[in-house]
C-alpha cells in the first residue's frame, strides 16, 4: 500500500520501494498472531504478536512521520500486495507517527488473511487490507477508533481484498476483527472485543462463529453481515444461531492442521485443558470439538512467554516433526514448502509450526497505559524466524528506524551486510540443515542479547521518563537512539555469529573451544576436531529404513 499526497510526488519512488519491501507479494496466506488482554499480562500490558511468513520476500521496518495536511489533499491508493493502482480518497488534517504496526498512541494492528469464499471479493473496491491497517494507524489514537476508520472507509470506498482477521489493541483494549468483500460495492465484518483476563490467536483461518449480537460494547458488526448470508443462501437459521465462519469460511483439513493447529500449539503453553482439541488442530475428526476463539491463561504472559511461544516446533506433541525422519540427520524442526505434495499419485502434507523459515519480519507489541504514551509502547522487531533471531526494541515514538531494518539498498535479491534481514537469514540458512549440531552456538549468543535487552529495560524507561517530565522531545531523541543502537549492535554480534559457525562447523566437523576461544596445542596449532557423525536416534532410523545393509561383517 503506498499512501502518498500529491505534495510529495518527489518522493513517490523512494517510498514504493520501501513499502514493496515492506509487505511482499505473498506474505498475507501464512501469519500468525497472538494476542493478550492487560489482565491476562504479568505487567497489565496489553500484548500482540505478528510472524509475517513470506516465501522469500524481503521487508524493512516501515516508518511513517506524523504530519499536517492541507484542505483538498488526496492519498493515492496502491495495492499492498500487486503494486496496483487503485484510486485516491481523501486526506485528513492530521496523520500520527507510525512505526511498523504501532503508532504514536500505541495503537496496533496486525493481521492474517484467510481467503473465505472467492465470489465475495469486491474487485472494484478501492481499499486493500494494507491500506485500511496503514491508513488506520495514521488515523487512530484507540483501537475503537482504529476499527471505525477501517470499517468506514471500506464501506465507503470498497474493500477489494479477500477475509481478512485483524488484531487490532491499545493499551486498554484487544479486539479481534474479521472482514470480507459481499460482492461488488459491499463489505460485511464483525468485531469482537477480547476478555482482559484472555488470550486469543489466529493464522489464517477465520476464528469467529456465533458471537453475541445484543452486546454492544463489546461487539461491533456490519447491519448487512447477517443479510447477505441469507441474501445468497448460506445461512436460513435465527440471526442468533448464525455463525461467521460457518456461512463465510468454513474450517476445511487444511485450515485446522495448518492454520487452527497453531492456535492450539499457542494455547497449550498456558493452559492444562488443551489436549480435548488436539483432535481439532489435528484436522481429520470431522466431529471434533473447535477451538475457542479466546482462553483465559493459567498464568500472566511476558513479552518473553510470546517470545518462546513464538519459537515453537509442536515440540512434545503428535505433530512434532524433528523426531521423525523428516528432521533429517540433525533434527531440524523445518520441513520444506509447500505443506502439500505427491508421490506415486498420493497426496501428502508437512507440518506448519509457528516457526517457520519463511517468516520474513516478526513482532511483538507491547503497549502499557501508565507510562506516557511516547515509553509505553514498545515494538520488539526481528527479521527472519522468530527462533533463529533475538527481538531488539523500538519504541512507538521512534522517528526513523534502525539502518539494519531498513538498510539502503538492500532488498529481495540484493545482498548487503548492513541488512539484519540477509544477515540473519545468512546465519540461519547455515544452521538449519545442521540444526541440533549447530543451534546451541545460536541460541547462546540470541538469548545472551534478548537478556541483556528485557534486563536494563526498566532503567531505560525510567530514565525515559525522567527527560520526559522537562522535555518530551528529549525523552524521544534517547529512545530513538536506544532503539537503533541496540539493533546496530545486534547486527554487529549476528556478524560475528555467521564467522563462527562457518570456522567452527567447517566441512562437518566441530573445532574445540573453550570460554569462546578455539583450543590449540601447545605449539599453537589446533587440537584435533570433533567428528560427531550421526546422532544416535537418526543412525537407528536411518538403517531401519535403508534398502541396503550396511552393517558391518562380525
Amino acid at each position: 500500500m503506498i499512501v502518498i499526497p500529491d505534495m510529495l510526488k518527489d518522493m513517490y519512488k523512494m517510498i514504493v520501494s520501501a513499502i514493496l519491501l515492506l509487505w511482499g507479494m505473498s506474505q498475507s496466506f501464512a501469519c500468525t498472531d497472538f494476542i493478550v488482554g492487560k489482565r491476562a499480562s504479568a505487567d497489565g500490558s496489553v500484548m500482540c504478536t505478528y510472524n509475517a511468513d513470506s516465501y522469500g520476500a524481503y521487508h524493512v521496518l516501515y516508518h511513517s512521520p506524523a504530519g499536517k495536511h492541507a484542505k483538498g489533499e488526496m492519498i493515492k491508493i496502491y495495492d499492498g500486495d500487486t503494486n496496483e493502482y487503485h484510486g485516491e480518497i481523501p486526506q485528513v488534517e492530521e496523520t500520527y507517527n507510525v512505526i511498523g504496526y504501532i503508532n504514536e498512541y500505541q495503537v496496533t494492528i496486525h493481521e492474517t488473511t484467510y481467503g473465505g469464499r472467492e465470489e465475495m471479493v469486491d474487485t472494484t473496491g478501492i481499499l486493500d487490507y494494507v491500506s485500511l491497517m496503514q491508513i488506520a494507524l495514521q488515523r487512530s489514537k484507540t483501537a475503537r477508533e482504529a476499527i471505525k476508520v477501517m470499517t468506514n472507509l471500506a464501506e465507503t470506498y470498497g474493500y477489494c481484498s479477500e477475509g481478512e482477521s485483524f488484531s487490532i489493541c491499545d493499551p486498554n483494549e484487544a479486539w479481534y476483527m474479521e472482514m470480507q468483500g459481499a460482492g461488488v460495492g459491499g463489505v460485511v465484518w464483525v468485531a469482537i472485543r477480547i476478555p482482559d483476563d484472555a488470550i486469543c490467536a489466529h493464522a489464517n483461518q477465520s476464528r469467529i462463529t456465533t458471537f453475541n449480537q445484543k452486546d454492544r460494547e463489546n461487539v461491533m458488526f456490519s447491519k448487512n453481515c447477517i443479510k447477505y448470508a441469507r441474501k445468497m443462501g448460506w445461512f436460513a437459521g435465527k440471526d442468533a444461531e448464525f455463525s461467521w465462519n460457518a456461512a463465510y469460511a468454513a474450517p476445511d483439513f487444511s485450515g485446522r492442521r495448518f492454520c487452527d493447529a497453531r492456535v492450539w500449539a499457542f494455547y497449550r503453553f498456558f493452559s492444562d485443558e488443551m489436549d480435548e482439541y488436539l483432535p481439532w488442530a489435528e484436522g481429520k475428526d470431522k466431529n471434533a470439538k473447535p477451538l475457542p476463539l479466546w482462553i483465559v491463561p493459567d498464568r500472566k504472559l511476558t513479552v518473553q512467554d510470546l517470545i518462546m511461544a513464538n519459537r515453537d516446533h509442536y515440540e512434545g506433541t503428535p505433530l512434532e516433526v524433528k523426531s521423525t525422519i523428516g528432521g533429517g540427520i540433525w533434527e531440524m524442526p523445518y520441513q520444506p514448502t509447500p505443506l502439500t505434495y505427491e508421490v506415486d499419485g498420493k497426496k501428502y502434507f508437512t507440518e506448519r509450526p509457528i516457526s517457520t523459515q519463511q517468516t520474513a519480519m516478526t513482532y511483538i507489541t507491547q503497549m502499557r497505559s501508565w507510562l506516557p504514551r511516547e515509553i509505553g509502547g514498545c515494538l520488539w522487531v526481528a527479521n527472519d524466524d522468530p527462533n533463529m533471531v533475538a527481538y531488539t526494541p523500538v519504541y512507538c515514538c521512534a522517528t526513523k528506524s534502525p539502518e539494519c531494518y531498513d538498510a539502503p539498498g538492500a532488498d529481495d535479491v540484493t545482498y548487503s551486510d548492513k541488512s539484519a534481514f540477509w544477515v540473519c537469514n545468512w546465519v540461519s540458512n547455515m544452521v538449519y540443515p545442521r540444526y541440533s549440531m549447530m543451534f546451541p552456538d545460536l541460541q547462546t549468543v540470541r538469548d545472551r542479547l534478548e537478556k541483556k535487552y528485557f534486563s536494563q529495560q526498566r532503567q531505560v524507561e525510567d530514565k525515559a521518563r525522567k527527560l520526559y517530565a522537562s522535555s518530551p522531545a528529549e525523552a524521544v531523541r534517547y529512545l530513538n537512539e536506544y532503539s537503533c543502537h541496540e539493533a546496530q549492535q545486534m547486527l554487529e554480534e549476528w556478524k560475528n555469529l555467521a564467522t563462527l559457525l562457518i570456522v567452527r562447523y567447517n566441512d562437518m566437523a566441530v573445532k574445540k573451544m573453550k570460554d569462546g576461544k578455539y583450543l590449540k596445542t601447545k605449539d599453537g596449532l589446533i587440537v584435533p576436531v570433533e567428528r560427531p557423525g550421526y546422532p544416535k536416534e537418526y543412525a537407528r532410523r536411518m538403517h531401519k529404513l535403508s534398502p541396503k545393509n550396511m552393517e558391518i561383517p562380525q
